[in-house]
């Protein structure tokens, strides 16, 4: 199994910028905090951050037919991107949604959200330690799409 985990604008200024908010991790703490619990649950494990929303798209569109599964944390193109719901939606591969903080407890215009409805679930509001829990929910998405396969093919014969 391959995940790929995809952070969105400013996540690279995470342990920087508002604290209060995000907390002092770096981004760099927490893929390797996920890499080492990909590595026991023999998961392939990648990372892409970008601030550029046609980069983000562009990865998304590159997961088809690569990856079995994505972590997705769009940051603020979270409230406005309909090109990166439209690309999830387009690539079919089951995805998770994390947010480090609760944007339900935030600002009114972080309160929509235009890529929830095409994931498989949503994190938020659990620190940097929503990753770990969205790679549990995405292993377990992942296996029971595995078996879903097989026992389409066990009866296809």
């Amino acid at each position: 199994m391959k995940i790929m985990v995809i952070q969105g604008p400013n996540l690279n200024m995470l342990g920087v910028r508002e604290q209060h908010i995000y907390g002092p991790v770096k981004l760099e703490q927490i893929h390797g905090g996920m890499k080492e619990f990909a590595g026991q649950n023999n998961v392939e494990i990648d990372f892409f951050q970008s601030n550029l929303e046609g980069e983000i798209v562009d990865k998304i569109q590159e997961c088809y037919g690569e990856v079995d599964g994505i972590i997705i944390n769009a940051a603020a193109y979270t409230h406005t991107s309909i090109a990166i719901r439209d690309a999830i939606a387009a690539v079919g591969i089951p995805t998770v949604e994390v947010h480090i903080s609760n944007i339900h407890r935030r600002e009114e215009f972080r309160k929509e959200n235009m890529i929830a409805p095409v994931c498989a679930s949503s994190i938020v509001g659990f620190g940097p330690f929503g990753y770990h829990l969205a790679m549990i929910g995405l292993i377990q998405v992942m296996n029971e799409v595995q078996a879903a396969k097989e026992a389409q093919a066990n009866q296809a014969k």
